[in-house]
């Protein structure tokens, strides 16, 4: 059997994952990443104090080792230096795909690899498998689709696909809980994380503001330039975003950020439609590039459903033609690509386009 290293959130998943791990025969050790000082974020947030905790909990009740890896520099330099630098530039960016690109998948898994484990390991719900046709790892959806993560591993390259290990993927979220119940595992009920680690309650403008100063005030604007209002800072606005605006008389959405004048472009629910986007910072896993134009599902942010589209080779990286115009096409979100239950790969959207 191999020697497997699991990255040790904390949470149920990954317990389960290293469970699963021993029972079938690996070598198992446990590892969690320390990515934040403890009283920057919420302390149910991964890499919290109180993750710490449960981790190191049930690496004890499954007889397993654990160490804790430094990484907080690292983390802020790569991910929440990276999600302010976005935000500042009038993007909307997820940084848990930064983290899974940087940290996880990159300096986790090379540290795996120093240590001469064979493989690195996951709580994700996700299917790898190697198609012997292609000579290529291939990513898959997880048999529960309620779960699925396939959209926040699309960044995933060949050498970090041969040698991590998803143990998860064929199951659902019910039979993961009743495992670790089963075990006495002290996570077993614990909730799943929502908001993004480093930020204490959601509040993203006051961790905005703290990061990189206060956001100067400009115009609210409709499509034609005439200016509508006064808004409180480009970092308080996001694409789709209705509530906070203000009153106009009639329902406006947030329809652009520009930069370049600090003014946030507002309009009517139908000026949040796009019939295409561009896409860049591609990665593809199914394929070693695309040459052609591509019949594929896409998802434009985590909790999306994948809707028709073609995706066909542009100079910038990919532009993609939805079947059917999308709303809220947000630059610095990621487009994924799928065909069937296949995690084709995907990028950062750079800008949508109009119908």
């Amino acid at each position: 059997m191999s020697r497997v290293l699991v990255a040790l959130s904390g949470g149920v998943d990954s317990s389960v994952a290293a469970l699963l791990l021993k029972e079938q025969g690996h070598e198992v050790s446990t590892i969690t990443m320390k990515l934040f000082e403890d009283q920057r974020a919420d302390q149910r947030a991964p890499g919290s104090r109180d993750d710490l905790k449960c981790a190191r909990a049930a690496a004890l009740s499954l007889g397993l080792d654990h160490q804790v890896a430094d990484f907080r520099d690292l983390f802020h330099r790569e991910v929440i230096d990276r999600f302010a630098t976005a935000y500042a530039q009038g993007l909307t960016p997820n940084p848990c795909l930064d983290c899974n690109r940087h940290i996880k998948f990159s300096l986790l898994r090379d540290m795996a690899v120093r240590m001469n484990f064979d493989f690195l390991a996951t709580g994700h719900y996700v299917r790898r498998e190697f198609d012997a046709r292609r000579s290529r790892w291939l990513l898959r959806t997880a048999r529960d689709q309620a779960k699925d993560q396939g959209y926040a591993l699309y960044s995933l390259t060949q050498a970090q696909l041969a040698r991590t290990l998803f143990p998860l993927g064929e199951m659902d979220k019910t039979g993961v809980r009743a495992l670790a119940a089963a075990q006495g595992l002290i996570n077993a009920d614990k909730p799943d994380s929502q908001d993004i680690c480093f930020i204490r309650g959601g509040d993203y403008a006051s961790f905005l503001e703290k990061t990189l100063g206060p956001a100067p005030p400009g115009d609210f604007i409709d499509r034609e330039g005439r200016v509508l209002g006064r808004h409180r800072g480009l970092i308080r606005y996001t694409v789709g975003q209705r509530r906070g605006l203000g009153s106009f008389g009639r329902p406006l959405y947030v329809t652009g950020l520009n930069l370049a004048d600090n003014t946030v472009r507002l309009g009517p629910e139908e000026e949040l439609f796009s019939s295409s986007a561009l896409v860049g910072e591609v990665n593809l896993i199914s394929e070693t590039a695309l040459d052609h134009p591509l019949e594929v599902s896409v998802k434009i942010r985590y909790n999306s459903s994948a809707e028709p589209a073609v995706i066909e080779p542009h100079p910038a990286g990919l532009l993609v033609k939805f079947k059917t115009p999308r709303k809220a096409v947000t630059p610095g979100q990621a487009a994924v690509f799928y065909q069937d239950d296949l995690v084709m790969g995907g990028g950062v959207i750079l800008k949508p386009s109009c119908p």
